[in-house]
């Protein structure tokens, strides 16, 4: 082979890489690669954060609402909206009314207790309400008004598109799963809900607010916290 064929060969070889990758670079440093999985996860951010903008919108479009009506703030939810743990209490009380956040005082602490007790920092996940008002004079929400709130938060649970959702107190439970059942006689089930033609995992355990009223619970809610510990296991989650 001639040095004017190692010549033309070096020219063809050379278009055919610019025609296959016009952008394509050539460095003599390592590249950094971690830039596209950075790019991918800002893109899921700002993907879930419009969303849940939008959804926030919605809800706060409701009319002739007893709930919005007697509320200070929607509550809409705290924590990391990447988590793939989403735990779903019931409503918001006074104190998460007057702040607008979710699970404060000594409810939140009671929380922040459980959940370390399986290792889980409350600021890992992500926590909402079944409804984001606070109820007048914090009673239990209708059946109509669970209902009318349910369309929201199977919108939020899908936008968050976590690996478990733990559902805590009956108001949670009817919300998602449509169960008007005593709760005593459905937690600690590991239970399936398919929103979207996706499947989630969820358990149903008491709420922090009925087990400050009711202490005397707390050890079935133990036992619920060590199913949800082993099926964060099972599916190898990283929290």
């Amino acid at each position: 082979m001639t040095k004017n064929d190692l010549n033309q060969n070096g020219k063809y070889v050379q278009e055919l890489i610019d025609t296959l990758e016009p952008n394509f670079m050539f460095a003599n440093k390592a590249i950094n690669r971690f830039k596209v999985i950075e790019t991918s996860i800002d893109n899921s951010n700002q993907y879930k954060t419009n969303q849940l903008s939008k959804l926030k919108e919605q809800i706060n479009s409701i009319e002739n609402c007893n709930l919005k009506n007697n509320s200070k703030n929607l509550v809409m939810g705290d924590g990391n909206i990447n988590s793939p743990i989403m735990l779903i209490g019931e409503t918001p009380g006074k104190i998460e009314d007057n702040l607008g956040h979710s699970f404060q005082g000594e409810i939140g602490t009671l929380l922040k207790k459980m959940l370390s007790a399986i290792n889980i920092k409350i600021e890992t996940i992500y926590s909402t309400y079944s409804i984001n008002f606070r109820p007048p004079e914090d009673r239990k929400p209708t059946t109509q008004e669970i209902k009318r709130y349910s369309v929201f938060l199977k919108e939020h649970v899908s936008i968050i598109n976590p690996k478990i959702v733990i559902l805590m107190g009956s108001t949670a439970m009817e919300a998602l799963t449509g169960l008007n059942n005593r709760i005593s006689n459905e937690r600690g089930k590991w239970k399936e809900i398919i929103l979207r033609n996706k499947t989630f995992p969820l358990m149903i355990t008491f709420s922090p607010s009925y087990l400050i009223r009711f202490p005397e619970n707390k050890k079935y809610s133990w036992e619920d916290l060590k199913k949800i510990k082993q099926k964060i296991q099972d599916l190898n989650i990283k929290i």
